[in-house]
């Protein structure tokens, strides 16, 4: 038994308990390797990239900064519940402030800024060679992950469980109306949002999966608009990269960027639809 599966038994009654419970999901958390682990991906450092394929770049802005690369061979594939490639590298691209002190950002619903974050995927047994990086830009140190595959779960404010608990989804206050020693509990076992592929994203703030349904609506929706409920229940997380000191990252105030992406796009390696957001204290 998990602590998120302790935590539910414990401060929920046995019925909601396993309700709760049913919306977990595997994710691939992605934590600092040490001499001996299995390296899954890295942050920063260089980014290899196969021969013709350009540097990722935001045109009237400038070239992005390299944030992470994924080894998906060496992620728990079968274990996740998104149609990840077996094989083949994803890395992640945004455009991070060095260039222009930070004036220029990008926001999912603003499509203008959509080309300021990347993900590109690059097939097993494609050719590659390390990238120098372009000027105005500083590499990231390199940092190498390896992989703990972990139960993630939503957080209350999520639109599935918004919906699968019509009893607390109604209540006007700070938490929902769910049992404080349930949502300290859960505060307390969660360590920020680290490093994961797939499984739940860990917001800092508000649900990240509202925001990006409501970039995908369009700029005139309003945020109480029904639809963006809907709608970001069919986006899934791809990787989400937080703060951290050891690659000299950080986003924002103590931050976290997070790619989302619709399962079918996923299944058909159309990363180039998958959409951005940063959020941060």
């Amino acid at each position: 038994m998990t602590a998120l599966h302790d935590i539910a038994r414990t401060h929920l009654p046995a019925d909601i308990a396993e309700r709760w419970l049913s919306l977990l999901r595997p994710g691939a958390n992605l934590v600092k390797a040490t001499a001996g682990e299995a390296v899954a991906g890295r942050l920063g450092g260089l980014p290899e990239l196969p021969e013709g394929e350009a540097w990722p770049v935001w045109e009237g802005h400038g070239p992005l900064a390299f944030v992470a690369s994924v080894d998906c061979a060496a992620l728990p594939a079968h274990a996740l519940d998104i149609p990840l490639p077996f094989d083949g590298t994803l890395s992640f691209f945004y455009f991070d402030g060095q260039i222009d002190g930070g004036e220029a950002y990008v926001a999912p619903d603003e499509p203008d800024t959509w080309a300021g974050a990347r993900v590109l995927y690059v097939p097993a047994g494609v050719a590659v060679t390390e990238r120098a990086v372009p000027e105005g830009l500083e590499a990231y140190p390199e940092v190498p992950l390896t992989v703990r595959l972990e139960p993630t779960a939503p957080t209350i404010w999520h639109p599935v469980v918004q919906k699968t608990f019509t009893e607390f989804s109604t209540q006007d206050s700070a938490d929902g109306g769910w049992p404080e020693a349930f949502t300290d509990a859960l505060y307390d076992h969660s360590a920020g949002p680290g490093h994961r592929v797939g499984g739940h994203a860990d917001p800092v703030q508000n649900p990240v999966e509202l925001e990006i349904a409501h970039g995908a609506l369009g700029e005139n929706v309003r945020w109480d608009d029904p639809r963006i409920d809907e709608e970001a229940e069919g986006w899934v997380l791809l990787a989400q990269f937080d703060t951290d000191d050891d690659a000299d990252m950080m986003w924002g105030d103590c931050g976290a960027l997070y790619w989302l992406i619709r399962p079918r796009d996923l299944a058909e390696r159309r990363f180039d639809r998958a959409m951005f957001t940063m959020q941060c204290c």
